[in-house]
């Protein structure tokens, strides 16, 4: 393990045991590096690996001072490494996106708090009404984010958006079926919506379910293509 490597998980350690709490400041980079035995470089380093991890943040004047460490912001910073995820691993998530939209949709459902039939179904006249590819992936980002938001949890929140946000890489709706794509999705928008509206948590957290289920089947349809069209190691171009 390279000097960085132990750093790194020894600062870690140190949070994880207590040893160092949420808004504490690290002590200062001589004694800090004289008590892990390593060069000021290797801590340096180590510290801008957990700010970008946002288990640290770096205060001018203040130094490095240990993250409040909210659940909301370690899903946030999930996005550096989901956001590089080829499709094949991004469809390995996506079981974990159907049980949590489906889950959002219950809640919704159950809690129906005031003014979110009416959101939805502004959201979902606008997307009905338009084939431009941004602006239904907007829409449909802002329809499940409106749903999500009912749950009451941040982290679960910022999750989803994470794994949408990758996924709305992936224009389908550019694609020779994405005339089908967006009859389907404005479809299952549809059937969530309904279901939220006659507070039926049951039928909500099926629609939801049904409705990722669907797009995953139309990426994962697109990955064999893609790997099809691929020449086979050797072939040439």
């Amino acid at each position: 393990m390279s000097a960085v490597d132990a750093t790194f998980h020894r600062i870690r350690a140190e949070i994880a045991a207590g040893r160092l709490q949420p808004g504490q400041r690290l002590p200062t980079e001589a004694e800090l590096s004289a008590e892990l035995g390593v060069s000021r470089g290797s801590l340096r380093e180590a510290i801008r690996m957990l700010v970008a991890l946002g288990v640290l943040e770096n205060r001018p004047g203040s130094g490095a001072i240990v993250s409040q460490l909210r659940a909301e912001d370690i899903m946030s910073s999930l996005s550096l490494t989901v956001e590089l995820l080829p499709l094949s691993s991004l469809l390995g998530l996506y079981e974990l996106r159907r049980l949590m939209e489906g889950h959002a949709a219950g809640q919704a459902a159950a809690r129906h708090p005031e003014g979110l039939v009416e959101v939805m179904e502004e959201l979902l006249v606008a997307m009905e009404a338009t084939d431009e590819p941004g602006e239904i992936s907007r829409l449909d980002h802002e329809f499940h984010s409106a749903i999500a938001a009912c749950c009451g949890n941040p982290a679960l929140e910022e999750f989803l958006r994470v794994l949408r946000s990758r996924s709305r890489s992936y224009q389908l709706f550019n694609l020779p079926v994405g005339p089908d794509v967006k009859r389907v999705s404005d479809a299952g928008h549809r059937a969530i919506a309904r279901a939220v509206a006659r507070r039926d948590p049951a039928a909500a957290t099926v629609a939801a379910s049904d409705h990722v289920a669907q797009t995953e089947e139309w990426l994962r349809r697109h990955f064999d293509e893609v790997q099809q069209a691929r020449p086979a190691a050797g072939e040439s171009g």
